[in-house]
């Protein structure tokens, strides 16, 4: 009688090997079904379970891909953002109008309803979870303002990126969680035309 080989035993968390396998598409259908979950729930409510059970996944996959719930929460809010995407963009061919492409990125992801929900989630839960607002920190300062300031050459980079930050942060908060008038219902392209030369001001005036 021959003998069957034995498979390798899986060490503590991690997922079956066919499951493994699947790779990025798998990552990625995780972090859209928390995405979704996130924006719903919000931060508190939402659970690695109640994640892997939107993304048909078994919870030690999503710990395997994501670690812990504060690393999924960033990792879902970043399908918003696209930090490594927006930077050169926004960067563009130099200083000039940069402060007109930054407001219009941000106005941009804000006005997209796929995009603002679990924008609307990070900005609420980070006013009461400490969690929350390190990942807003983490993501909107360090990964792109402060990207941008730091390769204009500017004094104080990091100083200017959170003058940008609050400006930017301010309006969001305002017009799309508060949503106070006349703000809320203004056209995106005349904040655009508004905030540019101040965002300009703060990022590349010396």
């Amino acid at each position: 009688m021959t003998d069957v080989p034995k498979r390798p035993r899986r060490g503590p968390g991690r997922p079956p090997r066919d499951e493994a396998e699947e790779g990025p598409s798998t990552q990625e259908r995780i972090r859209l079904a928390a995405r979704e979950v996130f924006a719903e729930r919000g931060y508190d409510k939402t659970s690695v379970r109640g994640v892997a059970k939107a993304a048909g996944v078994d919870p030690a996959l999503v710990h395997h891909y994501f670690g812990t719930k504060d690393d999924l929460f960033a990792a879902a809010i970043e399908v918003s953002m696209e930090p490594a995407l927006v930077v050169p963009a926004v960067l563009g061919e130099g200083p000039e109008g940069i402060g007109e492409r930054l407001a219009r990125y941000f106005l941009g992801v804000w006005e997209n309803p796929v995009t603002r929900a679990p924008l609307l989630a990070v900005i609420r839960s980070a006013l009461t979870h400490e969690a929350a607002a390190k990942v807003l920190r983490r993501l909107v300062l360090r990964r792109v303002l402060e990207r941008v300031a730091a390769d204009l050459n500017v004094p104080d980079p990091t100083f200017r990126a959170e003058l940008a930050a609050s400006h930017m942060v301010g309006i969001a908060i305002l017009r799309y969680v508060l949503q106070v008038e006349p703000l809320a219902s203004a056209d995106p392209e005349a904040i655009v035309e508004l905030v540019a030369p101040t965002l300009q001001r703060y990022l590349t005036e010396e």
